[in-house]
């Protein structure tokens, strides 16, 4: 299985959360990898260089070496309009960065590692996790 982790996923793991790091634990030991969609890794990036947390920044540069940032392909744009479109008809839109890690998910059939479920309850089509509960 491959694991698409979500911003707060990361921030969990980097805060030391316990069940966060069982869980990517699990999945280390059961074969499992786990990816970085590209959003995500803007959005933990920014965070830190605005609070110029140099250090933070300096060691979360140093774990994305052990995983890979995945790619926004134009089949990952085609589908986030679809779901964007599909969210707005339902008047049930989500954030950007949302949509854009849901389409990165379901164009390559990964499941989401997230504490945030209610956000992405909408889009259908792939899975979600949650190791924080």
């Amino acid at each position: 299985m491959i694991y698409a982790l979500d911003t707060n996923t990361l921030s969990f793991l980097f805060k030391e959360d316990e069940k966060v790091h069982r869980g990517a634990d699990a999945a280390t030991k059961n074969g499992d990898t786990m990816v970085l969609p590209p959003i995500v890794d803007y959005e933990l990036q920014r965070g830190l260089l605005a609070r110029r947390m140099v250090e933070k920044h300096r060691k979360y540069l140093d774990f994305r070496q052990t995983i890979p940032v995945g790619v926004f392909d134009e089949n990952v744009w085609a589908q986030a309009a679809y779901v964007y479109a599909s969210l707005r008809q339902q008047g049930k839109l989500i954030d950007e960065a949302d949509i854009l890690i849901a389409a990165f998910c379901l164009v390559n059939g990964y499941t989401l590692v997230t504490d945030n479920t209610r956000h992405f309850e909408n889009v259908k089509g792939f899975e979600i996790v949650n190791w924080k509960r």
